[in-house]
C-alpha cells in the first residue's frame, strides 16, 4: 500500500529525530533474515539503547540530509535498516557484527561516527570500542598498578636508606 505525503512526512521526521541524537549509524541489508530472527535483533537493539529503523531509501535520505549523517546516503541502495546507538557509539556495531555471525544473509553496507564515513570493512573501528564500564575498569587497573609500582619504589628506598644507615 503506498504511503501518503503526510505518511511521508511523518517518517521523515521520526528518522530526523533519531539520528539528531544517536552517537553512531549502522546501515545494512537484512534481505533474507526471517522474521524470528530479526524480532530477536530488535529486542537485543532496544536492551542495548540502539534504535532499529527500516525505511525507503528517498525518505531517508531526506531525513539525514543536514546532519552528520549524510555521507551515508550513497549506501542507500536497495533495503535500507538504519541502527542508531544512543548510549554507546559501538553499540549498534557490535550488535550487528554478533548478529551477521549467526545470519548469512545480513550484511552491514556501512557506518558513520560523528560525520565520518566508515566503510562496512572496518566496522570492527567501532564495534570494538570499550564501553564505558570497561573503560573506567581498564581506567582502575592501570592507576592501581601505578599506586602500586610507587609503593615498591617506596619500600625500595627505605630498604636501601636502613642498609645505608646500618653499614
Amino acid at each position: 500500500m503506498p504511503l501518503g505525503l503526510e505518511g511521508k512526512k511523518a517518517i521523515v521526521a521520526e528518522v530526523s529525530e533519531a539520528a539528531k541524537d544517536a552517537l553512531s549509524v549502522v546501515v545494512a541489508d537484512s534481505r533474507g533474515v526471517d522474521v524470528g530472527a530479526m524480532t530477536v535483533l530488535r529486542k537485543q537493539a532496544r536492551e542495548n539503547g540502539v534504535q532499529i529503523r527500516v525505511v525507503r531509501n528517498t525518505l531517508a535520505r531526506r531525513a539525514l540530509s543536514g546532519t552528520h549523517w549524510e555521507c551515508l546516503n550513497e549506501t542507500f541502495v536497495g533495503p535500507t535498516m538504519l541502527a542508531f546507538s544512543y548510549d554507546h557509539p559501538g553499540a549498534a556495531a557490535r550488535l550487528f557484527k554478533e548478529f551477521a555471525k549467526n545470519q548469512s544473509d545480513f550484511e552491514v553496507k556501512a557506518l558513520a561516527y560523528e560525520g565520518e564515513f566508515i566503510p562496512a570493512a572496518d566496522l570492527d573501528r567501532l564495534a570494538t570500542l570499550p564501553t564505558r564500564d570497561e573503560a573506567i575498569a581498564k581506567l582502575m587497573s592501570v592507576m592501581k598498578e601505578a599506586s602500586a609500582g610507587k609503593l615498591v619504589r617506596t619500600l625500595a628506598a627505605l630498604r636501601d636508606q636502613k642498609q645505608e644507615q646500618a653499614a
